[in-house]
């Protein structure tokens, strides 16, 4: 009996193709007890890859890496933490983890928990801390318990400035005493203000290894690529490239570079940057014709240079918007072209949201007379 309904025909399953991808290649290097050691690198070069190796949670497919003392490791958010104990239990157990004894922990604990800044919340189940809660005791309890070679990657992120500072006198403090400091961040000043030694990674390699300062500039060249664009016409000049010195700008002085392309003339090429914080909002704006003494050329490209010295900006990681136009005509605009970070000399007080008080900071004197007011 024929059937009434048809077997569609199946097609055999294409057969899969895999790709050997490796996220390092052919990396090599020493570091001497007590130097402080920053990793850098654009997304995917394999830095936390690299640490991961070297905290032992990811074996090499080949080669070999040879560790002389105890690591102490800050990976990712809430490393060894049960979210079920609560931070004092998760002390003593992320302890034990990093192979301290007991009395070890004990002798160290009220100095955790003061650092860590979680007193209150010390019997709560830390699954019901926030994300900075979290890193704030887990770096408390990484770099509290004299570990000789302390490995951090981004996570510091998480925490605010203020915090982030403290973590950063730790670690120094950690090197005075002789102990190893391999740290991981795209926080420019921060790798500046606390390395002296940089290493460049780029795809999976040691792009340079030296001077952190050399270091910077190295990336700086290399991770600012020609950008895209939106011409509002076919002949419309365009952004070619635009690059920021890091290591300037981890110290306050903002250099940008930007060139252009036209395949007609320009009669009054002008630029101008807008610096935004994490939230979006305009923190600072420059452009040419804040500048007196710019006087604009007929031009078919060139390149641009922008100083600004000190900015008057608190501590934070901040994006820059740029514009080209012609006249008063914006011809080429780029969201978020560039990031650059900055550490200010000077804290915002502990509890006081950046976002409440402003991104700009002012030069500013108090002075205080004592008396009776009826």
């Amino acid at each position: 009996m024929a059937s009434l309904f048809k077997r569609p025909a199946v097609a055999p399953p294409a057969r899969a193709t895999y790709e050997d991808f490796w996220a390092l290649r052919d990396v090599s290097f020493d570091v001497a007890a007590g130097e402080k050691v920053g990793i850098i690198g654009r997304n995917g070069a394999g830095k936390s890859t690299l640490l991961k190796i070297l905290s032992q949670i990811t074996e090499p497919t080949t080669g070999t890496v040879r560790l002389r003392g105890r690591v102490s490791s800050l990976l990712e958010v809430g490393t060894g933490f049960h979210p079920e104990l609560s931070g004092r239990e998760n002390i003593f157990l992320n302890g034990a983890i990093l192979g301290m004894k007991q009395k070890e922990i004990a002798r160290k604990f009220d100095e955790i928990v003061a650092f860590a800044e979680v007193d209150r919340f010390l019997d709560t189940a830390v699954k019901h801390y926030s994300s900075g809660m979290y890193v704030r005791l887990a770096f408390a309890v990484a770099a509290h318990l004299e570990p000789d070679m302390l490995v951090v990657d981004e996570v510091l992120a998480v925490g605010d400035a203020e915090f982030q500072k403290k973590c950063l006198g730790k670690m120094n403090e950690a090197s005075r005493g002789g102990r190893t400091v391999l740290f991981v961040s795209h926080n420019m000043s921060a790798v500046t203000s606390l390395c002296e030694r940089g290493i460049l990674l780029e795809q999976g390699r040691v792009a340079f290894d030296g001077p952190v300062a050399e270091t910077l500039e190295r990336y700086s060249a290399s991770s600012d690529a020609p950008l895209a664009h939106r011409p509002h016409a076919p002949d419309a000049p365009r952004i070619v490239d635009a690059s920021i010195d890091h290591a300037r700008a981890a110290r306050g002085e903002i250099v940008v570079r930007v060139s252009f392309s036209s395949p007609r003339l320009v009669d009054t090429p002008k630029l101008g940057i807008v610096a935004r914080a994490g939230n979006g909002a305009p923190v600072f704006g420059f452009n040419t014709d804040m500048d007196p003494s710019f006087r604009p050329q007929a031009s078919h490209g060139g390149t641009f240079e922008l100083h600004l010295s000190d900015a008057p900006i608190h501590t934070g990681t901040y994006r820059l918007t740029i514009w080209f136009g012609e006249s008063s005509t914006t011809m080429t605009a780029l969201e978020d072209a560039l990031t650059f970070s900055f550490v200010a000399p000077t804290s915002v007080p502990p509890g006081v949201s950046i976002d409440y008080i402003g991104h700009t900071r002012l030069q500013g004197r108090f002075t205080f007379e004592e008396k009776t007011i009826s």
